[in-house]
């Protein structure tokens, strides 16, 4: 840090621009990733808005208060454009991407129209499927082969064809498959060494996603795990992205309950208001919600749902408020709602001399839409850090997701407006920018204000009181 305690020179980063077009891999061409090509083709038409996009909509304070400015991210770093997304993915069904949009049902067929064309010439590859792992999915449209270093191989030549194909030069993976059965990690995950030689021998502790991620790792493509099952957060993957310098981030989408939580919880805390039990149930009906309703494949979505409230309300510290919550989280597969998700939280707290109160939350979402403008963001923020030079763990990107990846040492952070914060300081360190602390004392005690007596007095007084104190 310089002797500007607000800037951090030694980190801004030479960025090397956006040229070109950018290929947007996606395992698992369904609800979500339909509606997030979807939706880009239309706002590129000029037919939608970006809502939910930080990175089309959002703007980004610099400076001082005084004399702050207020420019749109993607005016301010060097993102790709819209208008060069190159769209292309993998699914075990080999329906093109419009009929797949209609089947899913989240966008109505009179908003697809205008991009029914170019939705229809999106074919999937074939998938690298492994049905253990996802066990409510039949894979009619999946790929053969001896060993699963050669699905890896094959897939790794998808990729170099996708790119041959559209002449890119750059791209992202953002895993938007179905959620996988919980695994833990094992020795075969240990080191790229092991992981290698457990794809040669077909070990059944390699799952689909890691395959992915392992050649998208191998093939310089920058990777984002929107599920909650172990992926690319192996000791083994995170070794193959810092030896190959390329950014990888996860792990599941923050988009429903979850994200209310990371609103809700944060506010209490800064309160100090106690929290007895808090109970969390959805319904849903899209192909997410069938997959869930199977019951290894819940432990993962349960395991990554549940660990947001320890993080956040930090029970060792304080004992007397957290350390007793009884936290419950339910999935039910309905499929009359299809898409449209429906989460109920009742929140048992208390305050003031133990006195109790409730909270209830009735949260009516589109989790697909919710979604679609995180696989955005995370694709070309994803770029960007490539282009930076930042390979391995973006943790600065743990805002979109509901586990997200950090150092091993290090514990993740929950807190949705810490998270938040972390990302915008993050592209203002890359861009040579003034970091941003908001605790506005400098505007009240700086030098000027202090020799116009504005802040003598009280510095006077701190200094007696601390006097009398001794």
């Amino acid at each position: 840090m310089s002797n500007e305690t607000s800037f951090y020179p030694e980190l801004a980063k030479e960025i090397q621009p956006a040229d070109g077009r950018l290929g947007v891999l996606l395992p698992g061409l369904g609800a979500v990733a339909t509606t997030f090509m979807a939706g880009a083709l239309l706002v590129r038409k000029g037919l939608a808005q970006p809502f939910g996009s930080i990175t089309q909509l959002q703007r980004i304070r610099l400076g001082k208060r005084p004399n702050a400015r207020y420019p749109l991210i993607k005016e301010f770093v060097p993102l790709a454009d819209l208008q060069d997304l190159v769209f292309g993915g993998w699914d075990v069904s080999g329906e093109d991407c419009y009929r797949t949009a209609i089947r899913s049902g989240v966008l109505p067929p009179h908003i697809l129209e205008p991009v029914r064309k170019e939705l229809s010439e999106i074919r999937p590859f074939p998938a690298a499927f492994d049905r253990r792992y996802v066990r409510k999915l039949e894979g009619v449209h999946v790929k053969q082969a001896s060993d699963k270093m050669e699905l890896a191989q094959a897939i790794i030549r998808d990729i170099e064809s996708f790119k041959r194909k559209h002449r890119l030069k750059r791209a992202v993976m953002v895993w938007c498959g179905s959620t996988e059965i919980y695994t833990e990690p094992k020795r075969v995950h240990a080191s790229l060494d092991s992981f290698e030689k457990a794809l040669r021998e077909n070990s059944p502790e390699i799952s689909s996603s890691m395959i992915y991620a392992y050649a998208a790792l191998q093939t310089g493509t920058a990777y984002a795990n929107g599920a909650p099952n172990l992926s690319v957060d192996i000791p083994a993957l995170i070794e193959l992205a810092a030896k190959n310098k390329v950014p990888i981030t996860g792990k599941d989408f923050k988009t429903g309950q979850t994200l209310m939580k990371t609103v809700i919880a944060p506010g209490l805390k800064a309160r100090m208001l106690g929290v007895k039990g808090w109970f969390s149930t959805n319904i849903l009906g899209n192909r997410d919600g069938e997959v869930l309703d199977d019951p290894d494949s819940f432990r993962t979505k349960e395991v990554s749902k549940t660990s947001v409230l320890d993080t956040l309300l930090q029970p060792s510290l304080y004992p007397d408020l957290y350390s007793e919550i009884f936290h419950k989280v339910r999935i039910e597969y309905y499929p009359p709602r299809g898409d449209e998700k429906e989460g109920w939280d009742n929140i048992d707290i208390f305050g003031w001399c133990g006195m109790p109160m409730q909270i209830k939350i009735n949260f009516l979402c589109r989790d697909s839409v919710l979604a679609a403008p995180i696989v955005l963001d995370l694709a070309l923020f994803l770029d960007l850090a490539q282009r930076a030079g930042m390979g391995g763990v973006q943790e600065w990107l743990s805002f979109y997701f509901k586990a997200p990846m950090s150092r091993p040492d290090l514990k993740p952070e929950h807190d949705l407006f810490i998270q938040h914060l972390k990302l915008q300081n993050t592209l203002r360190i890359l861009m040579g920018e003034e970091v941003l602390d908001h605790s506005g004392l400098d505007y009240y005690e700086s030098a000027a204000t202090v020799r116009e007596g504005h802040g003598a007095d009280r510095r006077a007084g701190v200094r007696r009181s601390t006097k009398s104190r001794t």
